[in-house]
């Protein structure tokens, strides 16, 4: 069964982390960059989660740390304690992540790249995480050298909305000016007023 690729902002929305080790920095590290309030739980918790800035709590897992929270991640060794989280997050339809046990996931974290404006995630749905690290890899690659293209489309998007309002001949001028945007043409204010003076004049 494929997954549908839910985007949602998470910026301020409580996330709690279930263990302290190396599985646990990985998921946390992939998600600091989108803000969340993030809460890790675990008898020990490594130095490298202590200097990323979120909230430590170093204790064993108890049954109410789940109250008011948006999504958990069970980063543990312990299967049990993963089945008992799961089955927590479930009666209470919390999002649930156990790692390395895709059938107690609510949601799977996709190989996730996040450059230039540009957020993707790629999954095989669990068939092939190498195949999604790879895709992943020629993404960024793509990415690398664009660094300015989104920004230079946002700059422009409302103008060109406002100022044409045929909406397939939008389309032509935001197609011309990516083209402009990948082939390195220096984009200004003069240049977008050209491709939307000859949009409106093709009519």
């Amino acid at each position: 069964m494929a997954y549908f690729p839910f985007y949602i902002d998470i910026k301020d929305k409580k996330f709690l982390v279930v263990g302290g080790g190396k599985v646990a920095l990985r998921k946390v590290e992939k998600l600091l960059p989108f803000e969340p309030k993030i809460t890790v739980i675990a008898p020990f918790i490594c130095d490298e989660i202590r200097k990323l800035g979120v909230s430590i709590i170093e204790r064993k897992f108890i049954d109410s740390d789940i109250d008011n929270i948006f999504c958990a991640i069970s980063a543990t060794d312990d299967e049990v304690v993963n089945g008992h989280i799961f089955k927590l997050c479930s009666e209470k339809n919390i999002l649930v992540n156990t790692v390395d046990d895709k059938d107690k996931c609510g949601f799977i974290f996709p190989a996730l790249v996040n450059k230039n404006g540009i957020t993707a995630g790629i999954t095989s749905s669990g068939k092939s995480p190498i195949y999604a690290k790879y895709i992943r890899e020629r993404l960024e690659n793509l990415l690398d050298g664009n660094a300015d293209i989104t920004e230079t489309l946002f700059k422009y998007r409302k103008r060109i909305k406002s100022e044409i309002k045929n909406e397939t001949d939008r389309k032509i001028v935001f197609e011309r000016l990516l083209a402009l945007c990948l082939s390195r043409d220096e984009i200004d204010d003069n240049l977008v007023s050209k491709l939307i003076e000859e949009a409106n004049n093709e009519n």
